[in-house]
């Protein structure tokens, strides 16, 4: 699988984008970098590549890429989060249209805008992991076996590494046409698991981005979901 071509310079897609109307999105007013981060790492991150969010993707553009030279050449912040607000409220196929909308599509530009071609741009991205337990008792694995470790949802791993911007599958709520209709391969959970170890055939590899253990989950909730 060929990965998309890179973004055109900055001037150039801002001018395109207000001849043809779709500067009525709207100015990227306002918008927090780190709920930005956090949005990209869950629904962005699976495509592009970004130095600072430590992405791989190379489905869609290397965004380090894109916009490293315009910031050499002085482009503004702002200038460049209305041209990232501008593509994804107008994607070009096969970025999924609705990834991100309203005010978190202005955190996502904001932070692409700030931290792209730089591997350290300082943006910590928001936590949205719930509170930790005052209890202290155990929680069942995903396995269903006790023991202390913590459950690991299949469908929300699904969810948080953007899986359905790239795949159909009905059990999800997804339709991505980039990659393989998981409905009609039914992979075996074996496979699965090693496919979003490893990447491949244009998938980047999600070692290091998923744990083993959400990486187990999301495979049985795959194998166990496709066709249904």
């Amino acid at each position: 699988m060929r990965p998309r071509r890179a973004f055109a310079p900055v001037a150039a897609l801002l001018t395109a984008f207000l001849l043809t109307g779709c500067g009525a999105v709207g100015r990227v007013t306002s918008g927090d970098a780190s709920q930005g981060k956090q949005l990209f790492t869950g629904k962005c991150a699976s495509c592009h590549t970004l130095a600072d969010a430590k992405s791989t993707g190379t489905i869609g553009p290397n965004l380090d890429d894109a916009f490293s030279s315009d910031k050499e050449q002085g482009f503004s912040e702002q200038t460049m989060a209305d041209v990232v607000r501008g593509q994804i409220a107008y994607p070009e196929e096969p970025m999924p249209p609705n990834l991100v909308e309203g005010s978190d599509a202005d955190d996502v530009s904001t932070y692409i805008a700030k931290c792209a071609g730089n591997p350290n741009c300082g943006v910590t991205a928001a936590s949205s992991a719930p509170p930790a337990s005052a209890g202290g008792g155990q929680t069942t694995t995903s396995g269903g076996g006790g023991g202390g470790a913590q459950a690991v949802d299949g469908k929300a791993v699904f969810a948080k590494a953007s899986c359905g911007g790239c795949h159909t599958l009905k059990a999800a709520g997804a339709s991505g046409n980039v990659g393989p209709n998981l409905d009609q391969l039914k992979p075996s959970q074996d496979a699965v698991d090693r496919q979003v170890t490893n990447g491949g055939g244009g998938m980047p590899a999600f070692k290091g981005q998923l744990t083993p253990a959400e990486i187990q989950a999301v495979a049985k909730y795959v194998a166990d979901s496709a066709g249904k």
